[in-house]
């Protein structure tokens, strides 16, 4: 998942035949977003290794009984929760290298937070989608090459998006075809026998699924990675960048709520209802960071009015960063977030804060009430300022006399100070925050301009004098929303329209294969009408017509007629088809729609067919028991999306979870599922 670090123009469409698609980037493209990616699909595989390593130990700790052989295998596996935390730590690391892809301006801003692409195995959809066509809709599945080799091109492509909107279209092209491919080949009450495996973007541990819906969850979660990847490349010295910034992080949060609305079960922990609501208030806290930032910009006057405004500004970014580092430390989202993450979301609370107290402080020292003032302007300002004024004190009062002014200002001086303090502290104690050299430089000026200002206006009997100095009310000329995902501005031609309208040929309507019939159109009359849209079904058939001798019965669908495809023709068109042919022998292929309460395939022909097992530390699980006694048994009810197993052998250590056999039915036993989470608390934990 690389793309250059300037800005890339958006890839021409690549004409194939009848089908395109727009194409990543390079992928050996050695840009800082390529290493970065490289490194997290390297650390992905490490983890993965030594998780299937403690998992072994575990089944290893289990079985011995010789008391020198459980000694050591717990020697041992203390080392491989060693070597995990360590990994851990490492992708944390990558999560906080923020400067790779903030913007290549010279900026002296905080860097903001962008979120890593999921990483992904390769996924062939040939040898399943073949014969499915084959099995489902009885047609020959190599002519049908073309368009399942655009399907994976264009998985591939979504690889390696570009940092813009054309990778964002990219994204948003494959989420919707896959809408697509999951009507036309994956039906409700079958396993299709493709895996899908998708590492967490925080923890590097990998899912793998046969469900399709995995694969559109862990699209969504990439297309909101990339808008907040774009929000941080955008210029934040110009206007137009700094909006460009706050849309983007918008879209973002956007993409995420639907995701975490839409998808509730999933067993990715970065995709889990509790961190995605996280993950949506950062985003957001981040839109009125540049907010603030776009405010700013034109340069803060010293003036009464502009300096309430800002500090009102500068005190709502501070609450909002506030409310995020209060839900990042709350459980179960609290041992998967990085720390670097609730460290920086702390800071930045301070840092707003801060800058709040010492606008006020600044409006309070160096403005005093003058002849010719708008005095109500001014109260009304202050009272504003406050939700209550410190015992004693009234605005007007305060306005027009000085020394109460300097008092009260200075209190708020102290205040930004002991801010100031403790972003600096917060920064000192988290190792990943001391590299970002920017974000201590700019803690730092910030920080002596308030101390600056304090010591040009203290006194020797402040201490005698102090107010409390009451807290600022937030305000913005802008509040920051959600924009929900717009796929409807992006246009997807199915690949696989060929199979005839997705209104009934999908995976849920059964036929019967293609039937060929041959009659006679004697004098224009052809022993039946016609009705419906595409495709037309015979309707009113003349039981002594040649038609109905040759087998063709009232519902049938007409799909070709002397070798033309006729699913997507109507009435009209499929009549002049017919009459074009005048009289004399014509061929007519029809199918005829099953039962849908008939049984269904409940086994897929291409299960084993070249694909290994992969076990993960988060898949769907049976009991091996239930396996044995079910396997006969027809599907009777439809596999949750995303669910998760539990299994009475392994209830303790959840550290891997079996596959579930295709056509094997859930055993009806009223469990309490546990929580993703609640696997991450048990003493088999990943870190």
């Amino acid at each position: 998942m690389t793309d250059a670090l300037l800005p890339a123009a958006p890839q021409p469409l690549e004409k194939k035949d009848d089908s395109y698609f727009r194409k990543g980037c390079n992928p050996l493209a050695q840009t800082g977003r390529s290493k970065l990616q490289n490194q997290r699909a390297a650390l992905n595989q490490q983890i993965l290794k030594a998780v299937r390593m403690r998992t072994g130990a575990e089944n290893l700790l289990k079985a011995a009984t010789n008391h020198k052989v459980r000694e050591q295998v717990r020697l041992e596996l203390s080392f491989v929760n060693s070597d995990l935390q360590m990994l851990k730590e490492e992708l944390e690391g990558l999560n906080i290298s923020v400067g790779v892809y903030q913007s290549t301006e010279e900026t002296f801003t905080i860097p903001l937070i962008p979120l890593g692409l999921k990483e992904t195995k390769d996924v062939d959809f040939s040898v399943v989608l073949k014969d499915f066509i084959l099995e489902h809709y009885g047609e020959d599945s190599y002519l049908y090459e073309d368009e399942i080799a655009d399907l994976m091109d264009l998985r591939q492509a979504c690889r390696t998006p570009s940092r813009d909107e054309a990778g964002v279209e990219l994204l948003m092209s494959y989420f919707l075809q896959l809408g697509f491919v999951e009507s036309r080949f994956f039906p409700p009450t079958r396993q299709m026998g493709i895996m899908f495996t998708w590492y967490d973007s925080l923890t590097g541990v990998p899912v793998s699924q046969q469900n399709l819906l995995l694969e559109k969850a862990s699209i969504l979660f990439n297309i909101g990675a990339l808008y907040t990847q774009i929000g941080t490349r955008c210029n934040r010295q110009t206007q137009a960048g700094l909006e460009s910034a706050v849309d983007a992080f918008q879209r973002a949060a956007g993409v995420l709520n639907y995701l975490k609305e839409t998808f509730t079960h999933t067993p990715s922990y970065d995709m889990s209802p509790a961190m995605l609501s996280v993950l949506v208030k950062m985003m957001l806290a981040q839109a009125q960071e540049n907010v603030f930032e776009k405010i700013c910009l034109p340069g803060i006057q010293n003036e009464f009015f502009m300096l309430v405004k800002v500090a009102q500004e500068a005190a709502k970014v501070g609450e909002v960063y506030q409310q995020l580092h209060a839900a990042m430390s709350q459980a179960p989202v609290k041992e998967n977030i990085p720390y670097s993450w609730a460290s920086l979301a702390c800071v930045k609370a301070h840092h707003y804060g801060a800058l709040a107290h010492y606008f006020v402080a600044t409006l309070l020292i160096d403005h005093q009430l003058k002849p010719g003032t708008d005095e109500d302007h001014q109260e009304k300002c202050l009272s504003l300022l406050y939700d209550h004024m410190p015992e004693g004190l009234t605005p007007l009062a305060t306005l027009k006399n000085v020394q109460q002014r300097r008092q009260l200002g200075k209190s708020h001086l102290r205040i930004a100070i002991a801010h100031h303090e403790e972003s600096v502290r917060e920064v000192s104690l988290c190792k990943k925050l001391r590299n970002i050299e920017l974000l201590q430089e700019v803690l730092s000026v910030a920080h002596q301009r308030s101390r600056l200002k304090y010591t040009q206006h203290q006194e020797d009997d402040d201490l005698l004098n102090l107010i409390d100095a009451p807290d600022i009310l937030s305000k913005t000329e802008q509040e920051v929303e959600i924009i929900a995902p717009q796929f409807s501005k992006v246009t997807v031609t199915d690949f696989f329209q060929k199979l005839g309208p997705l209104s009934m040929f999908s995976a849920n309507k059964r036929w019967t294969p293609p039937r060929s019939i041959c009659f006679t159109v004697e004098e224009g009359d052809l022993g039946f009408t016609l009705r419906g849209n595409s495709p037309v079904q015979v309707h009113f058939l003349d039981p002594y017509c040649t038609a109905a001798l040759a087998g063709a019965k009232e519902g049938d669908y007409i799909v070709s007629i002397q070798n033309v495809d006729c699913k997507w023709l109507a009435v009209s068109e499929v009549m002049k088809l017919l009459k074009s042919f005048g009289t004399g022998d014509v061929e007519m292929k029809v199918v005829s729609l099953l039962d849908p309460t008939s049984s269904m395939h409940n086994k897929c022909a291409t299960y084993s067919v070249g694909m290994q097992k992969t076990y993960s530390m988060i898949c769907l699980a049976i009991d091996d028991d239930d396996d044995k006694t079910d396997k006969t048994k027809k599907i009777s009810k439809k596999l949750s999306f995303l669910s998760w197993g539990t299994n009475k052998n392994r209830q303790k250590s959840a550290s891997t979870l079996c596959l579930p056999s295709v056509g094997v039915a859930r055993p009806q036993v009223k469990k309490k599922l546990p929580s993703p989470f609640s696997l991450l608390n048990s003493e088999s934990s990943l870190y």
